[in-house]
């Protein structure tokens, strides 16, 4: 799914707009691929906590929530309380009253059809295009099996990534600010576009993880992940793993002066 991305300064702090965002449906599905949660019978208190975390690193990236986020966790909260009040029927047995609906089904059915459409939608947007994706092969250019194609990892395996990093940072020995509450970071997201140019020019790959090395604080961790975000926006980078739960990599779409040119196009010159 294409992302558009608007990035505003406000109060001190960036602050990103998706205009196309991937929706809740698409938060609850990877968390059942992730997890390998059985569909038809999901256990809702533990999904309803896992997307209340993935809502609070939205708000730590300050991403502009949409509606239907918070109707969905407060769904899942319904869902919750139901399924947590005994069963009024079970006092009925011997009258031979059925058990009423299980409180899920409907979420199960808006799952399977949105699984249905996106997977149908995927496998045409995969479909390659002459002139897109098709062109003449380099004989200079990598083996098959060396240059195959990787897939394209969704936004919320980027921000599982994220959340990764921010936990590793908060036990790491090695941070320097540790015990000591930082309230103000100036940062600069453009420098960090920059740097990771230079870092994308020199190297044909580079494991996601590995461009947040020596970021000990959460503005200096936002900045690279929001950096990387603007890069894919303006096709200065790709981001692509060979499957779901591996490594995220980074690849350089661009070479340095050409990239340099986009970033002045864009008024993100250094």
């Amino acid at each position: 799914m294409e992302q558009q991305q608007q990035s505003l300064l406000q109060d001190g702090r960036y602050m990103v707009s998706l205009d196309v965002f991937e929706g809740p449906l698409d938060l609850l599905l990877h968390l059942i691929k992730k997890h390998e949660l059985d569909i038809f019978d999901i256990p809702i208190a533990f999904i309803t906590q896992k997307y209340l975390e993935y809502l609070d690193l939205m708000k730590t990236l300050n991403l502009n929530l949409a509606a239907e986020y918070l109707e969905m966790a407060a769904h899942l909260a319904y869902v919750k309380s139901k399924m947590m009040l005994p069963n009024q029927d079970d006092d009925n047995e011997d009258d031979g009253l059925e058990e009423g609906p299980d409180p899920r089904e409907e979420l199960v059915r808006q799952l399977l059809e949105y699984q249905k459409y996106k997977t149908a939608a995927d496998e045409l947007a995969d479909r390659p295009q002459h002139g897109r994706d098709v062109f003449i092969r380099d004989p200079g250019r990598l083996s098959s099996d060396e240059d195959r194609e990787l897939a394209s990892p969704g936004l919320f395996a980027l921000m599982e990534a994220l959340k990764q990093i921010f936990e590793k940072v908060d036990y790491s020995e090695n941070n320097p600010y540790k015990n000591n509450e930082i309230l103000i970071t100036q940062i600069s997201l453009t420098a960090r576009i920059h740097e990771l140019v230079d870092i994308l020019n020199d190297r044909e790959r580079v494991p996601f993880m590995e461009l947040f090395e020596g970021r000990y604080t959460r503005g200096d961790i936002i900045t690279t992940f929001l950096a990387i975000l603007e890069m894919t926006k303006l096709n200065l980078a790709k981001v692509h793993q060979a499957g779901p739960n591996t490594e995220i990599h980074i690849s350089g779409l661009a070479d340095k002066t050409e990239a340099e040119q986009v970033l002045m196009d864009n008024k993100l010159e250094a």
